[in-house]
């Protein structure tokens, strides 16, 4: 986990040189591997941790150890980035090896989108290996993180979603990566694909989530669905500025990125930590009401950057909205790691294959039924 950390912290440093703005680390090439630390270094490393938790076998822990060892490969200047690029899809490819076993152990469509998911983080590894931008990268990591949180939230939910979920979803990762494949050769019909795809998915979470109606409760239930409910409103954006074709200028490539990445997956994380980092870390990690200041801060910065630095072409909303972003994110680090601390150590048995903490979540969840 440490890896992860380490890599969170990296990448908010690269977001602040990529804004202008002083930071403490001024690595030549940080800003350039901004997004690989955030997406594979990070977020790669806890879905893969959480995976091989789940596996509980020791060899599961080879694709989070490559994951956090590739993106400290990053921001290391001695080490040549084509050797951080390698290891990095070594660790995507680990990953997808990783949900094999999870799959042979249950068939299920939701463990199967993951597997595909897992597939498009792989493919956006090794394209970055001969890029020297992540122009053409980005679009297979959106559909990596994109599908990878849906299939938990099905698995979080399933007794809401129906019997058939599972298979809607995988659908809807076929045509994620179908619209992925169509924008090699012809960029902007699969970015409006994709952002269809996107929008599809978004109003059938919305439409079945019990996150419409957990937001009426109180305490973590309440503060679980908030960011749920958040996240989808972020993706429903992507979506949509998707639909005018691959994003040229800058501002729809920042807004689209920022909306996925920021708005839908980090929603999505602060949503889930108290349920799932418990079962990952061994430490108790209970519900305060703390945890709603960074979920909040972090929509004002996205509606700052996204709606006025980007949608309205304001340099200094978008300058604004960045900083509070990176403070948001620094935010729900401190406060995790102040729960935690007063929560004290937790002995808790690996979690169920299927969904990691599931049980806890979904009593949680469903508790306002």
């Amino acid at each position: 986990m440490l890896p992860a950390g380490l890599a969170l912290l990296a990448g908010l440093d690269a977001g602040l040189l990529l804004l202008g703005l002083p930071a403490p680390v001024t690595a030549e090439r940080l800003p350039a591997v901004h997004g690989m630390l955030l997406v594979l270094g990070f977020v790669g490393t806890l879905i893969s941790l959480e995976r091989a938790t789940a596996l509980a076998r020791p060899l599961g822990y080879v694709a989070p150890a490559l994951l956090g060892v590739g993106g400290m490969l990053l921001v290391v200047p001695a080490v040549p980035l084509a050797i951080a690029k390698i290891v990095l899809a070594a660790g995507t490819a680990s990953v997808l090896l990783l949900y094999i076993p999870l799959w042979r152990r249950q068939y299920d469509h939701a463990l199967l989108t993951q597997l595909l998911a897992s597939g498009l983080a792989l493919s956006g590894a090794l394209i970055w290996i001969g890029q020297d931008t992540m122009t053409r990268v980005i679009p297979w990591l959106i559909g990596f993180l994109v599908l990878t949180i849906a299939a938990e939230r099905v698995e979080l939910a399933r007794i809401t979603m129906g019997p058939q979920a599972g298979i809607r979803l995988l659908v809807h990762g076929w045509a994620v990566t179908a619209a992925l494949v169509v924008g090699l050769v012809f960029p902007d019909t699969g970015a409006i694909l994709l952002g269809l795809a996107l929008l599809s998915l978004t109003g059938w979470l919305v439409a079945h989530d019990v996150a419409r109606r957990t937001i009426r409760a109180t305490g973590v239930t309440r503060y679980m669905a908030a960011c749920i409910l958040a996240g989808y409103v972020w993706l429903a954006v992507a979506g949509l500025v998707l639909l005018l074709g691959a994003p040229q200028a800058q501002p729809a490539y920042d807004a689209v990125i920022h909306a996925i990445f920021l708005g839908y997956t980090f929603s999505m994380i602060m949503a889930h930590a108290t349920t799932i980092l418990p079962a990952v870390l061994r430490i108790a990690l209970p519900y305060r009401p703390a945890f709603w200041a960074p979920i909040a801060l972090l929509q004002v910065a996205l509606v700052v950057r996204v709606w006025f630095g980007d949608g309205l072409g304001m340099p200094v909303a978008w300058r604004i909205g960045g900083v509070l972003g990176v403070i948001a994110l620094l935010l729900f680090v401190l406060t995790a790691v102040g729960s935690a601390v007063l929560g004290g150590a937790v002995r808790s048995k690996a979690p169920a294959v299927a969904a990691p903490a599931s049980g806890d979540a979904a009593a949680r969840e469903g508790g306002a039924r």
